[in-house]
């Protein structure tokens, strides 16, 4: 009987350790893998709140967007006489983004265009635009960023101003248009903190006298997260300008140049993303908050501004790679 009993242990002691190394192999790849898979989620949103994030919507998605900027909060032109700034509309944009696939959408839309009266006149901008995510970030850091491309274009449907020195002062289709090119690469360095930079190239087909047709400008984006449905998000673009192009609409205009900056609170709300923001920049289009940002925070140019979102499915997710 003892015989007995200690063959019975000995046989479960093997069985059990026999289905523990099985289960080890069964599990192997699935846990070897589990570090390639692709890091969701760097920013909540396509936009921060000028500049585009590297997030592109999923395939089938159509994606309803609404931004707002109103005037200045404070300096001569805000404070109590305006509301500060509420009484008064800068910019205005309605458009939809759509999901060809995971990692393609395009979108339409229209903004009210934020003419400065110096360095732009142009307004009724109507846009094309297309975002491909090329690369993703990965648990493992394999790979240990993500890389979008983003691209517009841009034509103002406003009349013909009578002024060879304006940018609005049309002599054909083309120079109405205006295109980015832009590069964003983007890490989520921890489920609180993601960081983006976006080299960005500007063309425009027509512009203001002394001013230039091809600029570039860095952008850089962040996403601190403060709670499980808000976080801080904020943006800043570098824009490298001609020193000569400065230099004269300062002389002659009296009139100077500023780098956008913006920041604002991301709150999320199942199916919305709502941002309420706060910029030194009037116009929402980077065609225009790029090249055309004349007013600055130091002197009370900036205004409230939002976004709101909302995302439709319109066929079956089944098919989609995520």
């Amino acid at each position: 009987m003892k015989t007995l009993i200690l063959v019975l242990i000995v046989c479960l002691g093997s069985f059990r350790l026999m289905a523990q190394v099985d289960l080890k192999e069964l599990f192997k790849d699935s846990v070897a893998n589990k570090g390639n898979l692709p890091v969701l989620e760097t920013f909540k949103s396509p936009r921060l709140i000028s500049s585009q994030s590297n997030e592109t919507i999923h395939k089938h998605d159509l994606l309803f967007v609404v931004m707002h900027r109103f005037g200045d909060l404070a300096g001569k032109n805000g404070g109590t006489k305006t509301f500060f700034g509420l009484d008064n509309s800068t910019d205005i944009l309605i458009g939809f983004d759509y999901g060809i696939s995971d990692n393609l959408n395009i979108g339409i839309g229209r903004t009210k265009g934020a003419p400065n009266g110096v360095n732009t006149d142009q307004s009724q901008l109507y846009y094309f635009k297309a975002k491909y995510r090329l690369l993703r970030q990965t648990a493992d850091q394999g790979m240990p960023f993500s890389l979008t491309l983003f691209g517009n274009a841009a034509v103002s449907g406003m009349e013909k101003r009578d002024l060879v020195t304006s940018d609005a002062g049309f002599s054909d289709f083309g120079d109405r248009m205006s295109f980015i090119t832009q590069t964003i690469l983007a890490r989520k360095f921890s489920d609180n903190l993601s960081l983006a930079l976006l080299p960005t190239y500007v063309r425009r087909n027509y512009v203001s006298f002394m001013d230039k047709n091809n600029m570039f400008a860095l952008g850089i984006g962040g996403r601190v997260k403060v709670s499980r449905w808000m976080a801080v998000v904020a943006d800043y673009f570098i824009v490298f300008r001609d020193q000569d192009t400065k230099d004269y609409f300062l002389q002659q205009k009296d009139f100077r140049f500023y780098n956008p900056l913006g920041v604002g609170l991301e709150i999320e709300t199942g199916g919305h993303v709502f941002n309420l923001s706060f910029t030194n920049s009037t116009a929402i289009l980077e065609n225009q908050f790029i090249p055309s940002t004349s007013s600055t925070w130091t002197k009370g140019g900036f205004r409230w501004g939002f976004s709101i979102t909302r995302n439709f499915t319109l066929f079956n997710k089944s098919n989609s790679n995520e």
